[in-house]
């Protein structure tokens, strides 16, 4: 049952809201292919009266809504899906095969275009509204080609916000994280070469295997035994290929992982010694190994005034008993990042736990909990009115 902390949101708005993300989670597109999504919100956003600007960031969509002199403020919802098979049985399951939306962003878009069809319908504010569809939020950040193609620029804001569902923070909550509130995100991949032949006659071979088993367990001593103990630190190998059959020692083992941090030396750190593991394991073997160390996106930091100001409009929106200061950054990551790196902001999370079994994101039975709707885009609308109030 759909709850609406906004007595003026109106219940069509709230039955498009539905809509839009069944319909979004239907035919989902990843990173940079947001072209039928973005589309429908250019589109939407026309209908409704706004300054409609496409191409930012590729297939990134900029809605303007003007209401007389006074403040800027930016709103940011992401677009794009996940390459991952959806295995859930909902009504609206992912049509197309590989692709699901596996992390809410469906959900985000329509709260995005309900907020837009209120403040368009209610104009509740003085100054200016600008409302960013960000694609390809997912590995390849979206946000950062925004941003290099004159995001700040073209549309000038005074702060900017984001939000994301979060299942494991109870429905009808909001919570934010002042300062770093979500970590860097690097990726890595190691290849090692070795010397391959006969499974029988392993003296006779450099046998990169049996490098890489050393390589993962030393990687694993890099956050236990180079980090202090209040550093934050994750190295993780996620995959490993290398051998095709029984009998034959490979000539080359590629691994790949990531790593997560939240202060640059940490981050600088975890590098170095990655570097220093693999020549040291090279030498003792007599194998070549090459790391290729890819830094990602750089750690989410929510400035202090903005988080207060958001957590304000969370607090008038649902009372105070309803909305959570978090203590522990997560560990996971968000290009949103780019975004707080040119304009002070906040980057909120918007409960939407059903139940402790809740899948959490990237799981292939998630799906975006539809009574959240209007209370994300209860606090969207309600930090609109707060940061610019109608004279």
């Amino acid at each position: 049952m759909l709850s609406n902390s906004l007595p003026a949101f109106e219940a069509d708005i709230l039955e498009r809201m539905v809509a839009w993300r069944h319909d979004f989670h239907e035919n989902p597109e990843t990173g940079f292919e947001e072209h039928r999504t973005g589309g429908i919100v250019a589109e939407t956003l026309e209908r409704l009266g706004y300054e409609v600007h496409r191409g930012l960031g590729r297939t990134g969509v900029v809605g303007v809504l003007r209401n007389g002199e006074g403040p800027s403020i930016g709103l940011r919802a992401d677009m794009d899906a996940l390459d991952m098979d959806e295995l859930g049985d909902v009504p609206w399951k992912s049509k197309v095969p590989g692709k699901m939306h596996g992390c809410g962003h469906d959900g985000h878009t329509a709260i995005l275009l309900g907020t837009a069809e209120y403040l368009a319908r209610h104009r509740p504010f003085s100054g200016t509204v600008h409302l960013i569809f960000q694609p390809a939020e997912e590995n390849l950040g979206g946000a950062r080609e925004m941003v290099a193609d004159g995001l700040f620029e073209q549309f000038p804001m005074d702060s900017v916000y984001g939000l994301h569902n979060m299942p494991n923070l109870a429905t009808g909550r909001i919570g934010m994280c002042y300062g770093a509130a979500a970590a860097a995100y690097d990726n890595f991949e190691i290849t090692i070469t070795g010397k391959g032949g006969h499974g029988a006659v392993p003296e006779l071979t450099i046998d990169p295997v049996l490098i890489q088993a050393q390589l993962v367990n030393a990687l694993q001593g890099i956050v236990s035994r180079n980090l202090g103990g209040l550093d934050a630190g994750v190295v993780s190998v996620t995959r490993v290929h290398g051998g095709n059959t029984w009998n034959v020692v490979p000539e080359q083992v590629v691994l790949g992982g990531t790593a997560r941090s939240f202060d640059p030396a940490v981050r600088d750190r975890i590098e170095t010694r990655m570097n220093a593991l693999c020549a040291g394991l090279a030498a003792a073997h007599g194998a070549q190994i090459t790391l290729d160390y890819a830094r990602g996106y750089p750690t989410l930091i929510n400035a202090e005034a903005q988080t207060d100001r958001a957590r304000e409009a969370a607090t008038r929106q649902l009372g105070a008993d309803h909305v959570e200061v978090i203590e522990r950054p997560m560990m996971g990551s968000e290009d949103f990042a780019y975004m707080l790196e040119k304009c002070p902001g906040a980057y909120v999370l918007v409960g939407s736990g059903r139940s402790a079994s809740d899948p959490m994101p990237h799981n292939p039975y998630y799906d975006f909990n539809d009574e959240i709707l209007p209370i994300a885009a209860g606090f969207f609308a309600g930090l609109v009115a707060q940061e610019l109030p109608r004279r």
